[in-house]
């Protein structure tokens, strides 16, 4: 057993470093580089939303904070305690035990822990829908809303489902180096997953249409057509009937990638519209969508193996109430088990969380950089950017922890403030403030 962990051990300190090294080189730490001519400028709320835009922003932050963090600690509380004593172990084997098929216990097992992780969220969750519903940013029934929260749930018993079942068929086969094939099989679920989401996932959730004929379409295409994107159709989701809030996106890649915009986003003038898909082109052009997916499969990848460190471990499998070697003496593939892993995939995601937020905010500004480069209207896009900020009640001025955990995207005054860079570098007039 210690020469299959000392394997693990390197192959995940090599597959971990890799990550590392493609991110520094190739993440856009700068989307606009060169010399800007009087700096850059600094990123000013006040120089574009009023104090009242400021103080609803500020009071929907203080509001929706407290149940964020409360659901992120439940959940995590939940997994440890589960995990890492011996009341995951005997829980599941109450619950597992009468499954006669043995293969079918993993399953079991991850669908009681997911459901009570769940559970234990639904409180927080229950308290930040009041929160939206409050601020005017969810149009949902209750009934509507348990639905979407119960299709969530059955979409996370099949992906963990899949992956258990695969994972524990590894270990019974190769109980000593499961790792191995768990490791390229995590890296092929997450291109699978990826590849298959606008098809599976997503259409769950909304109904899509294709935007309908006139102007603005002809305008979107052939944008995409001059930017060199390969864009059949733009697809519109049925965003209202749950929220206000305005967006856009691209998902997928090769033949299911696509761009999707709100229906909520078509009240907007077209000038903005064209921006917003603009950036969402800038993902297209540089595959962002594929470039993220490979990545993160890499990272799943060194992952797993640091999760047959944590299944292995003589001291965490005591904390967890199981054998200390396994039944078979190398972790084995006993389902009670499942509680160690789903805890050691809770911290390893939260480590992890910060991380892909870093490397996203920078994708978004080079995104951000290319709708510029391609409209050459910085007017718009500020203009574009205030009306995200307000009607989606953005953070204004977010604290350090809550950008380094939350903020996938740079702030609004961020995005404004590159705009205003652009333009300094572009020999043009910066836009002016509210």
């Amino acid at each position: 057993m210690r020469r299959a962990r000392t394997a693990a051990l390197i192959t995940a300190v090599v597959l971990l470093a890799a990550v590392a090294a493609v991110l520094a080189a190739t993440t856009p730490w700068d989307p606009l580089p060169g010399d800007v001519p009087g700096g850059a400028v600094r990123p000013d709320p006040a120089r574009d939303f009023s104090p009242v835009e400021l103080a609803r922003s500020a009071a929907f932050d203080r509001a929706i904070n407290p149940p964020a963090y409360a659901g992120l600690l439940a959940g995590l509380l939940v997994a440890l305690l589960l995990g890492l004593t011996p009341l995951g172990a005997r829980l599941l084997g109450r619950c597992t035990g009468w499954v006669r098929w043995r293969a079918l216990r993993p399953a079991v097992a991850v669908i009681v822990l997911t459901t009570l992780l769940r559970l234990a969220a639904l409180p927080f969750s229950i308290w930040r829908e009041g929160v939206l519903r409050r601020y005017g940013l969810s149009t949902q029934s209750w009934p509507s809303w348990l639905l979407d929260q119960l299709k969530s749930l059955g979409l996370t018993w099949v992906i963990w489902t899949v992956a258990v079942l695969l994972l524990f068929a590894l270990a019974r086969r190769f109980p000593r180096y499961w790792w191995t094939g768990a490791a390229a099989g995590g890296f092929a679920l997450v291109v699978a997953v990826s590849f298959a989401y606008p098809l599976v996932v997503e259409p769950v959730f909304n109904r899509f249409t294709s935007l309908p004929a006139g102007q603005l379409r002809t305008d979107l295409l052939r944008m995409a057509e001059r930017d060199g994107v390969p864009v059949e159709d733009v697809l519109v989701a049925d965003a209202s009937r749950r929220t206000t809030a305005l967006n856009a996106y691209v998902s997928g890649f090769g033949s299911t990638r696509r761009i999707v915009v709100y229906d909520t986003l078509l009240k907007s003038p077209p000038e903005r519209i064209e921006s917003i898909v603009a950036h969402e082109l800038g993902h297209a052009e540089r595959g962002d969508v594929l470039y993220g997916t490979l990545v993160g499969a890499l990272g799943v990848s060194g992952g797993v193996c640091l999760l047959f460190l944590a299944l292995t471990s003589p001291r965490l499998r005591r904390r967890a109430g199981l054998d200390e070697d396994g039944p078979d003496g190398a972790g084995g593939a006993d389902p009670r088990q499942a509680a160690l892993l789903l805890a050691a995939v809770a911290v390893l995601a939260q480590l992890g969380g910060p991380v892909q937020n870093l490397v996203s905010r920078h994708i978004e500004a080079r995104a951000d950089a290319h709708a510029l480069n391609l409209t050459r209207d910085p007017a718009t896009f500020v203009s574009m950017q205030r009306e995200l900020s307000v009607r989606n009640l953005s953070d204004l001025r977010p604290g350090p922890v809550e950008y380094v955990l939350w903020f996938t995207h740079p702030s609004g005054p961020e995005r404004i403030a590159m705009a205003r860079t652009w333009a300094r570098l572009n020999g043009m007039p910066e836009p002016p403030g509210r």
